[in-house]
Formats: structure tokens, sequence, C-alpha cells
């Protein structure tokens, strides 16, 4: 009788994570490699295409930053498998009703196309500004990041979500497939903002193809909504901590405020 044996990724660190990925630079704010004609990428939308030559934060497993890579390098499949991680955020907008605003991923993007999630999911670049290594830095980092992305999905200009807004909550370390050849791997920020005003949505049609604005009942309707597909990271995020979360945007809010640990949510 034989028996099969799977065996863990190694631990990415600074030393090993170049034997490992060759792709990968050693500085965090440094250029990637061009992913220009490449036939992982032949099919999917141009804008797509070139937002794939974006630089991730390459990180270890206690989201120190070792290095930077492509955005297409660090959601193959090929690289998630062996361990490659990256630095992200997910937004949780809120208006004055505490309603959260929920987009739909665009048929367009290559990784979790057409699916409904949180505000806004993407990452800080390897760029001034958004990059850090200690704690508070990089909080900061992807609170910038957020800043830039909200106007580059939802219109959402900076002066409407000032950084100071944003109230940074905790880490969540997951990996997803999307479909056989790409997936995520990341540490996710998970920032909430109630802005003072009311957000004028200008939506990318190249990045969203819907948004709405729900209330807590109405996201647990929308979950048993037969044929409405989400996220990976909205749904664990969703059935851990969202609606205690939630339920203290007003008041209380700041005792989930600020937490250091990394929420490990790896399934075995």
């Amino acid at each position: 009788m034989s028996t099969t044996t799977t065996i863990a990724p190694p631990f990415i660190t600074a030393d090993n994570v170049l034997r490992l990925f060759p792709e990968v630079n050693t500085t965090t704010i440094g250029a990637a490699r061009s992913n220009a004609n490449h036939t992982d990428l032949e099919g999917y939308d141009e804008e797509q295409i070139r937002l794939m030559d974006e630089v991730c934060i390459v990180l270890d497993e206690n989201d120190m930053p070792i290095g930077s890579a492509s955005k297409k390098a660090c959601h193959l499949m090929t690289n998630i498998d062996q361990g490659l991680l990256h630095r992200a955020f997910s937004v949780f907008l809120f208006d004055s009703d505490n309603r959260l605003l929920l987009q739909q991923r665009a048929s367009e993007k290559i990784t979790f196309p057409d699916m409904w999630t949180n505000t806004c999911c993407s990452h800080p670049l390897g760029i001034p500004g958004e990059t850090g290594s200690g704690f508070e830095e990089s909080v900061m980092g992807v609170k910038r990041a957020a800043q830039r992305k909200l106007d580059h999905e939802l219109g959402i200009k900076a002066e409407q979500v000032p950084i100071d807004q944003f109230k940074f909550l905790t880490r969540i370390h997951y990996k997803a497939p999307s479909d056989g050849k790409w997936g995520e791997h990341e540490i996710d920020y998970i920032l909430f903002i109630k802005p003072t005003v009311k957000v004028d949505l200008n939506v990318s049609p190249n990045e969203v193809q819907a948004t709405e604005y729900v209330s807590e009942s109405e996201l647990k309707t929308k979950f048993k909504t037969e044929g409405l597909k989400f996220t990976p990271w909205f749904k664990l995020i969703c059935e851990s901590m969202l609606f205690e979360w939630w339920e203290h945007l007003d008041e209380g809010l700041d005792k989930y405020l600020n937490e250091t640990q990394i929420r490990r949510m790896l399934k075995p």
C-alpha cells in the first residue's frame, strides 16, 4: 500500500528568495521585469496586462519586505504554491447610514473576474510612500495606496477620503486560487473608512462593473443568493470579524484597531 506525502512550500526569507524566485528584485523599491508579449497573458485585456507590470512588495511570513516582483509573478499559482507572498489591502467604505459599499469586479480582471467584494482591494506598490518595514510605516503605506486605488477604480478623489480618516484594524494571511493559473497569497491589511462627506463615484468600467451599498442584513442575504459569487478574502473577513466590527462602527471600534498580530487564515 502506497501513501502520498504532501510537502509544504519552504518559508520565504531574504536568504532564499532569489534562489526560489529569480524574478524577484532584492530591493523593495525597483523596477520589475516587463510582462510584454508573455504567453501567460495572451488573450487577456490590454489594460489589465499593463497593470500586471506593477511592482508588488514581496514578504516573508512575518510581513517583513524582502524584495519586490511584478504583479504577474506574485499572482501565478506556480509561484504561490512555492510560497511567494506579497502585501495587500482591503478597504471597507461606509456611508452615513453605515451601509458598506460593495463592488463587482469587471469581467476584464485577470484574477477573480465578475466576483462581488468589499469596496476596494489591491496592493501597495514598490514605490516611495507605499512601502514600509516597521509597523506604523507599513500601515501608512497601505493607507496611501488605498487612497490611490479608490480613485483609480471608483473615481473617489483623495480629498473625500483623507488619510487620517482610514482606520487600520488587522492583517490577515491567506491563500486562495482564482483558477488553475492565477491566485492570491497575501498579507492583507484591513482598512475601514466612514468619510465625513458623501463620496462621488466615477467608476472605471475596466475595473468595476457594478457597485452597491448594503446593510449588514442585506449582505447576509446576498451570501445566500444563488448565483452570486464573492472573493475568497471578502468571505474570510465576513466569516471571522466583519459583522462584529460593523456593529461597533460608530462606538467601540477603537478596541479593535491597530492589532499587531497577523491573523493566519491558511487552510491546511
